[in-house]
């Protein structure tokens, strides 16, 4: 295995720096997106349900299903990289839609109406009060969709797409083990080092939690 990696080392660093690019992009996109969906679930208590349906429909999609059929409605070329940082974007949304709205609807009503009483407009109330309260719930759902996303990437090697599945798919292809080896050791690395990274911020953004 040191061996392959000393004679392929630009393609194996290629391919992952690939997979962190289609892995991490849409967790960005994602959460960006699922922060107002998972409060308007919250805000207007009729949406919470066709939301969080729709999602869950969405995310029983199969990733390799989903990554051959975006091309018709995107318009992109099959082997395009869009087609899979758009197709994780839905899955995250997804995941943290519904992790979002569950972390504001735990934030107890006691702390919201005393927030309100002291003058806290909406917004205002929102950002100070409920989203530090509710964050542990969404970095958890976080977690869960990097990790997540992580192993999907992999996925996108069975139509052509980068990542470190193309270090599976060539040590399938030629019947070599050590590629394959070395994509599962960099895959399971990278999803260990984001989820630590995660429970990292967790535990500074939120050193409450810690208190026995």
């Amino acid at each position: 295995m040191i061996q392959y990696l000393t004679n392929n080392h630009e393609i194996v660093w290629q391919a992952l720096q690939e997979h962190l690019y289609l892995a991490l992009l849409p967790i960005l996109f994602g959460f960006v997106i699922a922060l107002p969906l998972g409060y308007l679930a919250v805000r207007f208590t009729w949406l919470y349900h066709p939301l969080i349906n729709t999602f869950g429909v969405l995310y029983s999609i199969p990733s390799l299903a989903l990554f051959v059929f975006l091309p018709v409605i995107l318009g992109t070329k099959v082997l395009s990289p869009v087609n899979v940082v758009v197709a994780l974007t839905v899955y995250t949304v997804a995941l943290l839609a519904r992790t979002v709205a569950d972390g504001l609807r735990s934030v107890d009503p006691v702390v919201v109406q005393a927030a309100t009483a002291m003058g806290y407009r909406r917004t205002r109330r929102l950002i100070d009060v409920e989203l530090p309260i509710a964050l542990p719930v969404i970095l958890a759902g976080l977690r869960v969709a990097t990790v997540s996303n992580i192993s999907l990437v992999s996925v996108g090697s069975l139509i052509g797409i980068g990542g470190l599945g193309q270090l599976f798919t060539r040590g399938f292809q030629l019947f070599y083990l050590e590629p394959i080896l070395i994509g599962i050791i960099l895959s399971v690395l990278l999803a260990g080092i984001a989820d630590l990274i995660i429970v990292l911020v967790q535990r500074a953004v939120t050193p409450w939690t810690r208190v026995a």
